[in-house]
């Protein structure tokens, strides 16, 4: 792939792993980072992430032939607004939230002309943020969902999805709104469910808690603000996939009255089973024949 200079919007865990693996693929590619905390900035040059941080956005964009806006689904807006009138004529600008709908909305409503944006989902990070968390194999193996419009130039998607490709991910075609409404099941309800489960428990309860509440319970330990935004900007899929897991629920709970027990077996077998086909396809994906 063919990139000479790149920005990155937001260089924390995603925008930093980004800058490492397109300096292990792209030596020869200028990568420019933005945010407003000099710190970072240094840090980020530092580790190999990116060659010049700055916190000034026009600086940040012009003259970039792609630019992943890395910052949390709250500001993308806000981001797009800030840099648009800086932004080079075919210029192709992608991003890694974790809602599609509204930001390609956004982008259709407020770039220019000759500008084109494809939403992009890596399906790849951690309940840790930050720079110090960043590495170049983070993409490796991983699916990365595209969801381009009608509106979307096949020129652009093709470039956005090898550059995903160039970091070793995986690609897939989605709507945004298809996207939306399968993340709110598999990633946004669970994470909102694992925040729950550690919100019931008592002060008592906790201090008996093993690994397998950890386990179950690892991304609670999300940034609290992200998530926040994701789920308010996915708050209609949400709450259709809060209904299902009600419905679920309340099954689960017929299933306790005397005279279920074999019913509740087949349920439970039911799940393990579901669970066990998924992870080997997972497997068979990142360790094919």
């Amino acid at each position: 792939m063919q990139l000479h200079r790149l920005s990155i919007i937001g260089v924390g865990l995603l925008g930093g792993s980004i800058g490492m693996a397109v300096r292990s693929a792209l030596s020869d590619c200028q990568i420019i980072g933005y945010g407003h905390r000099k710190e970072t900035m240094k840090r980020a040059v530092q580790v190999g992430a990116i060659n010049q941080g700055t916190g000034d956005l026009k600086q940040a964009v012009e003259g970039a032939e792609l630019v992943v806006l890395c910052t949390p689904v709250g500001i993308l807006g806000q981001m797009l607004s800030g840099m648009s009138d800086f932004l080079t004529q075919g210029a192709v600008m992608t991003d890694v939230g974790s809602t599609k709908a509204s930001i390609v909305e956004s982008a259709g409503r407020i770039l220019p002309g000759g500008v084109q944006f494809v939403g992009s989902h890596p399906m790849a990070g951690s309940e840790k943020r930050g720079i110090e968390f960043a590495r170049a194999d983070l993409f490796q193996n991983a699916l990365c969902i595209t969801t381009p419009t009608q509106r979307t130039a096949p020129a652009a998607l093709d470039r956005v999805e090898e550059f995903w490709r160039m970091l070793g991910m995986r690609t897939c075609r989605m709507t945004p709104a298809d996207h939306d409404r399968a993340l709110a099941e598999v990633s946004h309800l669970p994470h909102a469910l694992a925040a729950a489960l550690v919100t019931m428990q008592s002060p008592e309860a906790m201090e008996l808690a093993g690994k397998g509440f950890l386990d179950t319970t690892r991304i609670a330990g999300g940034d609290g603000g992200l998530w926040r935004d994701i789920f308010l900007d996915n708050a209609p899929n949400l709450r259709a996939a809060i209904g299902k897991l009600r419905g679920q629920l309340d099954a689960f709970e017929r299933l306790l009255e005397p005279g279920k027990a074999e019913e509740l077996r087949r349920w439970l077998d039911e799940a393990a089973g579901k669970r066990h086909a998924v992870l080997q396809e997972k497997l068979r994906e990142v360790t094919p024949d």
